[in-house]
């Protein structure tokens, strides 16, 4: 029996002395100097991955990594067929109409990839998707015709990514890329799909690219030596590659481009952007050849993005009002949505200008004076009003705008409150008269329509909702007291019995998608839960009429109603309180349980509520699954995410330390089958807690993980570095920067062979997942941090994908099979602890 299992704690730190010898790096000492200060690097001839050396130190790490999980191959196979068995393999997806077609994709058993097909429209005024067999032969319908059959184009390639497409408005010619290597520079084609021929010319190695509607010109974007989109071309079709021009480039490093249509398609936009800056380059479609322009000049630390739109008939003579709608964050750090009546009004535009629809909260953000002073030393989660916002708004927590999407008929609003995305929806006419009115607009929260014989739990608190910040509720007072009570987190209907504040619920991602069509009459939704499979509905924003036109099918005995899922929140050490969701089977008592915690909180990205298959053979061997929702994310807002960047950085790992500590102290998690999980900039969090709190975690999956940050950061030529250089700050040329980055990335800071302190006995198992082509994350990084993991003494494995890229590999079985073999991993030491019984060589 496991040591776990009786109770007793299992062995910690080294590699078992059962277990076979891991490959032995050579040591090349290289020293890195910067301010002054030396670090000598002995891994650092991994940079070359093309060298002979590498291959093979990559080959035996790979052959290495199996034999030390040759033992999980049981589990594997049987999570494999857990996960295929509850996946309806044969598909569609809903179609959706796109000027003169209904578009949708068809997934076939057996197949790796989708097959994009589409039929004609029965007429001008048909927005009633066609009745299609899922389980029929792609192009097997009356009119169906295969636009795009992933299958065959990927066959000959281990590795097969589509970067893009774009259609003609007539559906006759098909733009689009391909990847083969994973390393994100694209090949793009022009087909002609009445005739399935391919024109001769072909854009290589780009970042992205476009097609007009009339499919006479194709704008892309260029990357450079250090894959940044840097400069814009434009391609007359029919017409050389080679005498291509270049219509814009961008010189300052810290920028990056794209390219595509406005919604309307009447402008073609260049986004230059970098992490706190953005400027929209315009050129009127029926002028390809023209001068592009910006609708607003950049200024540093400001973001806008602007749509076109009108108000139809609107106008006291009964004509339309044109309209500008501007997204931007120049007077709000949370962002707000102005909308400017065009009428007369001619360049240039400023920021600011219009009626303000929507705003964020400024508490807590370092700009948050300019809104309201004192704005900036006010907890995030204090309750924002303003006469400028809807009702729906008033009062919320953590309030950030996401942006507003206008069209025929109906007019949704995106934002964030209390950690959750939000949708809110209106008519165009209503609109239209609040405008007119000069009066706050009058949105309705679109909520998911409730799932029969749920335990879900109504929300009668129209204020405090399931978080109220004035409430002593959290889950621990601080990281430094953390003796709370034994406590189960389970009844019989779902209600909070057991202490915990709040009160367990659904999770929910709720956005608007689907709705290429600015004519269409209702609005497509989509939403999930951790625990409920995603849906696709129809609403009538007039009657309030929602329709269900899709629901994700999970094949078995699966019923969402047996698992649950709950908010709940903690402090961390400096007073912040920090929302962790919390997931279970509703028939396994959450107390001293398995626990996978995983986190990201980078880049303002929100870690939201998603569904997943694969997570069910977790949750149905006892797991707890829980997501601290860090600082250095969004879920707040924009002060959430200014106060996880640069020289804040650290509270991203305060905050998910805190948030282990709190849910195993209060017995609901067990500090011996805990096991973290984070992916590329979540991939460093996991180093930086393993360094950290090494005692908190029997185990620790890194993907792709971004673990030798400050080599990286400090070398403007590599990837993307001077791009980071606003999320991490600048240590090349900051000193203080450079001591701060210093003090916490996992690879520096890793144990070492020799160490006094006994740092390696006490680490956790690691298991690295890094791909050969990955241009985000070199996987120079996550080598020299195994080498040096494994030259410690620590239990340390990495699987290294030789075709893949910083997604890992690609085709739907293999990335199963992928999602599988970590999954096993991480089970074996969830269920047996910290040394499972290991394998011979």
């Amino acid at each position: 029996m496991p040591a776990a299992a009786r109770g007793e704690a299992p062995t910690r730190g080294a590699t078992p002395a059962d277990a076979p010898t891991p490959p032995v790096a050579k040591r090349v000492p290289h020293e890195r100097t910067c301010h002054g200060d030396t670090f000598v690097d002995p891994y650092e001839w991994m940079r070359d991955r093309q060298s002979p050396e590498v291959r093979a130190y990559v080959d035996a790490q790979n052959a290495y990594c199996e034999r030390r999980t040759a033992h999980l191959g049981a589990l594997r196979a049987t999570l494999f067929d857990e996960l295929k068995s509850r996946v309806q393999e044969t598909d569609m997806s809903v179609p959706t109409r796109m000027n003169g077609y209904w578009y949708f994709t068809r997934t076939r058993e057996g197949s790796q990839y989708a097959v994009q097909c589409r039929l004609p429209i029965r007429g001008e005024d048909d927005w009633t998707p066609p009745r299609v067999d899922a389980a029929g032969e792609p192009g097997s319908m009356p009119g169906e015709q295969i636009v795009f059959d992933t299958n065959r184009e990927a066959e000959g390639h281990d590795f097969f990514r589509v970067g893009g497409m774009d259609l003609s408005r007539d559906g006759r010619w098909l733009l689009y890329g391909t990847d083969t290597a994973g390393d994100e520079r694209y090949d793009y084609r022009l087909r002609d799909l009445e005739t399935g021929e391919e024109l001769p010319e072909r854009i290589e190695g780009v970042a992205g690219a476009c097609l007009t509607p009339d499919a006479r010109w194709v704008f892309y974007t260029l990357l450079d030596d250090a894959w940044r989109p840097y400069a814009v071309r434009r391609h007359r079709v029919g017409t050389p590659v080679a005498d291509d021009v270049e219509v814009h480039r961008e010189d300052d490093e810290r920028f990056w481009l794209d390219v595509g249509l406005s919604f309307d398609e009447r402008h073609l936009i260049i986004g230059v952007g970098s992490k706190t800056t953005t400027e929209v380059l315009m050129l009127p479609t029926a002028a390809p050849e023209g001068e592009f322009r910006a609708f607003i000049p950049r200024r540093d630390g400001i973001e806008y993005d602007v749509s076109f739109t009108c108000f139809e008939g609107a106008a006291e003579d009964g004509g339309d009002i044109p309209l500008a709608v501007v997204y931007h964050n120049a007077r709000n750090p949370n962002f707000e949505i102005d909308v400017i009546d065009m009428r007369g009004h001619e360049p240039p535009y400023r920021l600011g200008e219009g009626v303000c629809v929507a705003e964020g909260s400024p508490y807590g953000c370092e700009d948050g004076d300019l809104v309201e002073p004192g704005a900036s030393r006010e907890p995030i989660t204090r309750p924002y009003r303003s006469p400028r916002n809807p009702a729906i708004l008033q009062g919320a927590h953590g309030l950030g705008i996401e942006g507003i999407a206008i069209h025929r008929h109906f007019v949704a609003l995106s934002y964030r409150s209390d950690g959750l995305p939000r949708l809110a929806v209106m008519t165009k006419a209503d609109a239209a008269r609040d405008f007119l009115a000069g009066r706050p607009w009058r949105f309705r929260e679109l909520l998911p329509p409730a799932l029969e014989n749920d335990w879900d739990v109504a929300d009668d608190d129209a204020d405090g909702g399931m978080f109220a910040p004035d409430a002593d509720d959290a889950l621990v007072a601080s990281s430094d007291d953390l003796s709370g009570p034994h406590s189960t987190v389970t009844s019989s209907d779902g209600a909070s019995a057991d202490g915990l504040p709040g009160e367990t619920r659904r999770l929910y991602t709720i956005g608007a998608g689907g709705n290429p069509s600015y004519d269409a009459p209702r609005m497509r939704y989509s939403f999930a839960s951790y625990t409920r499979p995603g849906e696709l509905h129809e609403v009538d924003p007039a009657t309030g009429e929602d329709v269900l036109l899709k629901r994700a099918t999970v094949l078995g005995d699966f019923d969402p109603r047996d698992y649950m899922e709950r908010r709940v929140w903690i402090r961390a050490r400096d007073g912040e309180r920090i929302p962790v969701s919390l997931v279970w089977r509703r028939d396994v008592p959450v107390s001293d349980c398995p626990m996978f915690i995983t986190g990201y909180g980078a880049y303002g990205s929100s870690s939201d509520p998603a569904f997943s298959v694969g997570r069910l053979s977790l949750l149905d061997r006892g797991a707890l699954y829980a997501v601290p929702h860090v600082r250095g994310g969004g879920e707040l807002g924009r002060a959430w995410y200014e106060q996880g960047r640069r020289l804040h950085k650290r509270h991203t790992f305060e905050d998910f330390v805190d948030a282990t500590a709190a849910l195993q102290d209060a017995r609901l998690a067990d500090v011996r089958r805990t096991v973290a999980n984070g992916g590329s900039a979540g991939g460093l969090l996991m180093g930086a807690i393993a360094n950290m709190a090494p005692e908190r975690f029997a185990g620790i999956e890194a993907d792709v993980p971004f673990v030798d940050a400050l080599t990286t950061i400090l070398d403007p030529s590599l990837p993307l570095t001077v791009i980071e250089w606003d999320e991490w700050g600048d240590p090349l040329h900051d000193r203080a920067v450079y001591d701060y980055m210093k003090s916490y990335t996992p690879y520096e800071n890793a144990p070492q062979a020799g160490d006094a302190d006994g740092a390696a006995a006490r680490f956790p198992r690691i298991l690295i997942t890094t791909s050969m082509n990955d241009t985000r994350v070199l996987v120079v990084e996550p080598l020299k941090w195994l080498a040096r993991l494994q030259s410690a003494g620590v239990d340390a494995v990495a699987r290294i994908e030789v075709e893949g890229g910083h997604g890992g590999t690609s085709g739907r079985y293999k990335q199963w099979e992928e999602v599988c073999f970590e999954n096993a991993w991480c089970l074996d030491v969830m269920l047996n602890g910290r040394h499972a019984a290991e394998s011979g060589a």
